[in-house]
């Protein structure tokens, strides 16, 4: 009986850590798995998000960013009564093109792909505020998606660039 109940406890260990690293392996997957249960649940799984929105319609987003040298970060969209309705990657082409010149600001960039954990740069001439986050262009080569803001904080020009530091996904268990 003994013997049972170590086996028992090891296959729960690994059981355990297999489904951790499952999170961690394919937080998509797994954040889809999740669609229905309650901020606790997602807690739970992921960990504190790296940045939390609350608006003003009752809803929230949580974001786990992979920044600065990751290249994802990902959005836990609940209702109001706190249960997680979307979980998606932000930093892809698709959502990146929802980005309105002229018209979203800081705030909006803010909440939808978090705080810029890389340098924030300043172009004097241009008098244009750059926020970076790093990404996969067409799903596999690094890039830098840039947000220029004027003196304002409008939104005035965003921009994919490959990374210089080279490198794509292809091969990577990611």
């Amino acid at each position: 009986m003994r013997i049972r109940l170590a086996t028992l406890a090891s296959l729960a260990c690994v059981a355990a850590l297999t489904l951790g690293a499952c999170s961690t392996l394919q937080p998509e997957q797994t954040g889809q798995r999740l669609i229905g249960s309650d901020q606790g649940a997602v807690r739970s799984t992921f960990g504190e998000p790296t940045d939390a929105f609350k608006f003003p319609n009752g809803t929230s987003r949580w974001l786990y960013s992979e920044q600065p040298m990751g290249h994802a970060v990902y959005a836990a969209d609940f209702d109001a009564t706190g249960k997680l309705v979307s979980y998606r990657q932000m930093l892809t082409e698709a959502e990146i093109y929802r980005a309105q010149v002229g018209v979203w600001t800081k705030r909006d960039v803010l909440e939808r792909f978090g705080k810029p954990r890389e340098p924030i740069q300043y172009y004097p001439l241009m008098k244009r505020e750059a926020w970076s986050y790093r990404m996969y262009q067409d799903g596999y080569q690094t890039a830098h998606f840039s947000c220029y803001f004027d003196d304002n904080g409008v939104l005035q020009q965003t921009m994919i660039i490959v990374d210089p530091l080279g490198g794509d996904r292809r091969g990577r268990s990611r």
